[in-house]
């Protein structure tokens, strides 16, 4: 049984940086690709983030490109986003996703995610 866990957010200024975790717990973490999504108040939960389950490819929402970075660390069964710059309208709950495979018109549909974390709030003041 995979769990998802998110490390906590917080409130945080425009400019400002922020790290999110997300542990991984179950069998074999290097089976699932790896994915952050958002979802503000009113809006649908949006892909942010991928990655593959070696590292090596990456997907990023137009938004964030430049700004916030997904990385991995299989040794830790461990992923994480950097983000920064951060934007009021970076303000959202934060959410990490678990699915087998890679096949790239799927990437960044929801639905495409078997497990998911219960989220985080991230709230960017201006």
């Amino acid at each position: 049984q995979v769990q998802l866990e998110e490390s906590a957010g917080g409130l945080v200024q425009a400019g400002d940086s922020l790290k999110l975790s997300c542990e991984f717990s179950g069998p074999t973490f290097t089976n699932y690709r790896m994915g952050w999504f958002r979802q503000a108040p009113g809006n649908e939960r949006d892909i942010v983030a991928v990655i593959s389950w070696s590292g090596a490819a990456t997907v990023y929402a137009d938004s964030v490109k430049g700004r916030f970075t997904i990385s991995r660390d299989n040794a830790k069964n461990t992923m994480y986003l950097q983000m920064n710059n951060l934007r009021p309208e970076d303000t959202a709950v934060y959410y990490c996703a678990a699915d087998c495979g890679w096949v790239r018109q799927e990437l960044r549909q929801e639905s495409a995610y078997q497990y998911w974390g219960q989220g985080t709030q991230v709230t960017v003041s201006s």
